[in-house]
């Protein structure tokens, strides 16, 4: 029995605080939310004395919000702005949903006044068809006006309400067509190429690598970018990627001779007291123990170094006046490490992860040009980095 008591008055509280919550969103003006409120608190049993609170509070907000849409709806008539026609559109959608929002608990009582609740409906269908039949052709012819602008923020804005206008009229004229359009005329298009400043020359696979655009999915849905210029694109801006400096160093051979010694077990022997005797066991058995030597080996490390250092710089250029917007400095290094070994002495003498190297023999040393190239994929990298932080338009 207290269980059930408490169970009560947990109810009752979780209630008053929905009715309280309802009231101040009744109060503050927010009357589709009051509305929500309400119709949440009078599901199941709706006539219930309990919610009586909620059905007045609906039926105050019910006429409050119609009121004040029909009353906006005039006012944006009156006004003749076309601009406004959305906000007509949009706001008769919002007369017949919360309609069909209230319908489904109805009809509710007023217990103490006797009378069901007064929700007055109205049919707004031609009202929504009409409206959104003007807002059609007005985005429509408004788009197509702003697709003759050549500022490509405004081209942008035709898309925008040429997307909203095919999803409100699909297969409205030629929408669709409209919208392929505006998203081309609306695009930034970038041209990327390289300059080659210093006094070597840059692998052709380097260059078609690093501009290899495709692999860094960099396009975005304003932004396009292209290595090789294709005809008939008037280019906004370019991306130069400037190489300074290339430093190579020479090959190096560099020798370390290394002493190794270890105690290992070769086998089992006698155990000999003091005076050099086998010690035996309690059966007579001579004892054995590990036979333990020492090894040693000489071991002549060699190893081989190359290093490349490139250094560029990014300029951003504004082709529509041709002046540099931004630069950032590019650099990268790529080092060629190889060792080997030789050893004389016991090979026993190294430790494990040490035999690779005694197994192995010298190398070439990479040509100039693939140590270049070897430079690609962190310049790729970092130029990648580069274009994501610093976007064109913000």
């Amino acid at each position: 029995m207290k269980k059930i008591t408490s169970l009560v008055a947990l109810l009752l509280i979780v209630s008053a605080c929905g009715v309280r919550q309802t009231r101040d969103l009744l109060t503050s003006g927010d009357y589709d939310g009051a509305i929500q409120n309400a119709v949440e608190g009078l599901r199941g049993n709706k006539n219930a004395k309990g919610k009586q609170d909620n059905v007045y509070m609906l039926e105050e907000a019910f006429a409050k919000a119609k009121e004040r849409d029909l009353r906006n709806i005039d006012t944006w008539f009156k006004d003749a702005n076309p601009q406004n026609l959305e906000k007509i559109y949009e706001t008769y959608v919002q007369l017949n949903s919360r309609q069909e929002r209230i319908r489904p608990i109805l009809p509710v009582r007023l217990l103490k006044e006797g009378r069901e609740a007064k929700f007055p409906f109205d049919d707004y269908s031609d009202q929504m068809v009409s409206s959104k039949n003007a807002l059609a052709k007005y985005l429509y012819n408004n788009s197509k006006a702003l697709l003759a602008n050549k500022d490509k923020m405004v081209v942008r804005r035709a898309y925008d309400d040429l997307v909203y206008l095919r999803n409100l009229s699909p297969g409205f004229k030629d929408t669709d067509k409209l919208i392929e359009e505006a998203q081309f005329k609306g695009t930034d298009f970038v041209n990327v190429y390289t300059k080659n400043e210093t006094n070597m020359v840059i692998p052709i696979r380097l260059e078609n690598d690093l501009l290899d655009f495709s692999t860094l999915g960099l396009n975005d849905k304003w932004t396009v970018y292209h290595s090789n210029r294709v005809k008939g694109i008037d280019y906004d801006y370019g991306l130069v990627v400037n190489f300074r400096q290339i430093n190579i160093s020479p090959e190096q051979i560099r020798e370390k001779e290394i002493q190794k010694e270890k105690l290992i077990k070769v086998g089992l022997k006698n155990l000999v007291d003091a005076n050099g005797n086998v010690v035996k066991d309690s059966l007579g058995n001579n004892i054995k123990v590990d036979d333990m030597r020492t090894v040693r080996a000489k071991v002549y490390e060699f190893s081989q170094f190359k290093a490349c250092q490139v250094t560029a710089k990014v300029d951003y250029i504004d082709f529509r006046n041709n002046q540099l917007l931004q630069t950032f400095p590019l650099a990268s290094e790529f080092t060629f490490n190889y060792m080997y070994a030789k050893l004389r002495g016991d090979r026993r003498a190294c430790e494990q992860d040490y035999f690779q190297y005694l197994d192995r023999r010298a190398v070439p040393f990479p040509s100039n040009e693939q140590m270049v190239f070897d430079t690609g994929n962190d310049l790729k990298a970092k130029l990648k980095d580069i274009i994501t932080r610093n976007r064109f338009r913000r």
